[in-house]
């Protein structure tokens, strides 16, 4: 089941139409955002209907922020190397989106770790993406 949020995505040659990749991830982390931040008020009620709505618009903002960091950022880095294939791009916009979380928090060990995080799940992804492989699915025999 598709809701539109990352249609288009790898159909777009990389290091082209940045500001397309941009809105998509943006649109991807923004939704990743709203659930998430329907599970922390679920978990974690809010004291009013006000601080709930904060809450859920401040994680919803950072999320949608740090998607389109890392659109841009792999875009761009892709175009500026002339080699858009490469995994390193996507190791550093998941970086960046990572020092976005570490400036969020004003935590230099947060920022530190998520960059690595993001930024090794990001390469792995487009290497998995790149090579055929299957997460889920009938086994291939």
């Amino acid at each position: 089941m598709s809701w539109g949020l990352g249609d288009g995505y790898w159909d777009i040659p990389e290091g082209t139409d940045c500001p397309r990749k941009t809105l998509i991830t943006g649109r991807i982390g923004a939704a990743l955002g709203l659930l998430a931040s329907g599970y922390r008020l679920i978990l974690h009620p809010a004291d009013s209907a006000v601080d709930a709505v904060q809450t859920a618009a401040r994680n919803t903002v950072m999320m949608a922020t740090m998607g389109a960091v890392f659109g841009l950022t792999t875009c761009l880095s892709a175009h500026v190397r002339e080699d858009p294939e490469d995994a390193l791009n996507y190791f550093v916009g998941g970086c960046a989106s990572g020092i976005v979380m570490g400036v969020r928090t004003h935590n230099f060990g947060t920022g530190s770790s998520a960059c690595l995080s993001l930024g090794l799940l990001a390469a792995i992804t487009k290497i998995g993406k790149r090579e055929g492989w299957k997460i889920g699915g009938p086994p291939r025999l």
